[in-house]
């Protein structure tokens, strides 16, 4: 059974580039580490919410955009593996122009066991 990493942050608008460029080379490290795969999503149609929403979970201002992201490994101990030997991979490391793309005290994130996989053929 796969095991998911779930993500959902704020990112300031301006910076979707940046973003895009940091989470492409951060996601090829997570998969040399054994993730399946990496996907970051754009926020595109994120309602708010009358009594919450991801704009106040993590607290993003006029000028930042949700980013929901996941990783999806071959199994929990496959994903406790990886990030152990992701955090020491110096690549890691934050380039000079990914330096305070978004602010990680705001991110929510957990791990997940999947209960429901529906899968279609793409039309």
């Amino acid at each position: 059974m796969t095991y998911i990493d779930g993500f959902i942050l704020a990112v300031p608008t301006a910076d979707r580039e940046r973003f895009r460029a940091m989470a492409s080379r951060v996601g090829k490290i997570f998969v040399e580490h054994g993730a399946l795969r990496v996907v970051e999503n754009w926020g595109d149609d994120v309602a708010r919410g009358e009594i919450t929403d991801f704009y106040r979970a993590t607290q993003a201002g006029e000028d930042e955009t949700i980013v929901f992201s996941f990783i999806e490994w071959p199994s929990k101990e496959a994903r406790d593996r990886g990030n152990e030997t992701v955090a020491a991979d110096p690549r890691l490391e934050p380039l000079p122009g990914e330096k305070n793309i978004f602010d990680s005290r705001r991110m929510i994130y957990g791990g997940f066991v999947p209960v429901v996989d529906e899968r279609g053929s793409a039309r």
